[in-house]
């Protein structure tokens, strides 16, 4: 079987798959791949080990050929795959979902909260280009956690362990999410609220939501305006759920108080204001990036592709209707 792999990744997974009895290409490039450049090296293969950079949908899986059997995604998201059309034409779609991953991301978040609550990036910063003579009792003043309250917009896996950690800071926690989880609120000490309250009340807003056509711009100028009055804003799930424009407004106004971003509306680009901004901490889509998650996405992205190239369903199928595809029944 032909097995290509969109970009080479950290961790020991590859040497399990080239040590397979399968004809495995690599990208030789270190960056994403144009579209043209991933056809080209796609084209006739069984099985696909993508990213999130890589955006594939029918389009591309027709011009690859009716042999593909399997993409499997780098990523807990897969909104980079349209994966209705993938299923329509029998291809498997997996991600990589663990904890090792989940937990990355929750203290990745913690530290984004951090750094703004204690302004650490802009002292940082500050010392380093020579302003620091000595200690000075109003410089960088930040909030205390104890006390505040964190709203969590969307409690899945990620959510939770965010609310988790919130116990040592003796923190109210708000969460939202589509439907109430009250064996998760006596557990963790956690309040339900509808967006409206959870936006009014909190002092920390931070998201872990999918994006989907529900949440794409989501947190746009009427949920920020919506907003409490000198709160902080963290976003390490996807980009497109915040409009920047609209963030940027509402930090230049003085509304929010700061931001963290992890993920950006149109990734690799950042709203040139919000780069300018000092109370605006930015990180490159790194929540997830810990040696223990990273080899994590890779067993599990690698093993999906063996364990249906040898016909046993992935326990990570992210389309289940497709199982047992028709290239295995008519094998």
């Amino acid at each position: 079987m032909k097995i290509f792999v969109s970009r080479k990744i950290p961790g020991t997974a590859l040497d399990k798959l080239t040590s397979s009895n399968n004809e495995v290409q690599i990208s030789e490039f270190d960056r994403p791949l144009t579209a043209e450049e991933f056809l080209e090296r796609a084209k006739g293969v069984d099985a696909i080990l993508s990213l999130l950079t890589d955006k594939i949908d029918g389009e591309v899986v027709d011009a690859i050929g009716p042999q593909l059997k399997i993409v499997s995604n780098y990523a807990v998201g897969y909104d980079n795959v349209k994966v209705d059309e993938l299923t329509d034409r029998g291809v498997v779609v997996t991600n990589t979902p663990s904890d090792e991953i989940n937990e990355a991301v929750a203290e990745h978040t913690w530290a984004l909260i951090l750094s703004l609550a204690r302004r650490i990036v802009e002292a940082d910063e500050a010392t380093r280009r020579g302003a620091y003579r000595g200690w000075e009792p109003s410089i960088f003043l930040g909030v205390s956690l104890i006390g505040k309250t964190l709203g969590i917009v969307g409690l899945g896996r990620i959510g939770s362990m965010v609310a988790r950690r919130s116990k040592g800071y003796e923190m109210r926690v708000l969460y939202n999410k589509r439907s109430r989880d009250e064996k998760v609120e006596k557990e963790l000490g956690i309040e339900y609220a509808d967006l409206d309250k959870l936006l009014a009340e909190s002092d920390f807003v931070t998201i872990h939501l999918p994006l989907t056509d529900q949440t794409r711009q989501m947190f746009s100028k009427e949920a920020l305006l919506r907003m409490k009055e000198g709160s902080y804003l963290i976003n390490t799930a996807r980009g497109p759920i915040v409009n920047e424009q609209d963030l940027a407004d509402a930090l230049r106004s003085g509304h929010l108080a700061g931001a963290a971003l992890d993920v950006f509306e149109n990734e690799p680009n950042i709203n040139a204001e919000l780069v300018g901004m000092e109370n605006v901490v930015l990180t490159p889509h790194i929540a997830s990036a810990t040696w223990e998650a990273r080899e994590k996405y890779g067993q599990l992205a690698v093993n999906a592709i063996l364990q249906t190239l040898s016909g046993e369903q992935p326990p990570n199928i992210v389309n289940k209707e497709v199982w047992p595809p028709a290239w295995l029944a008519s094998g």
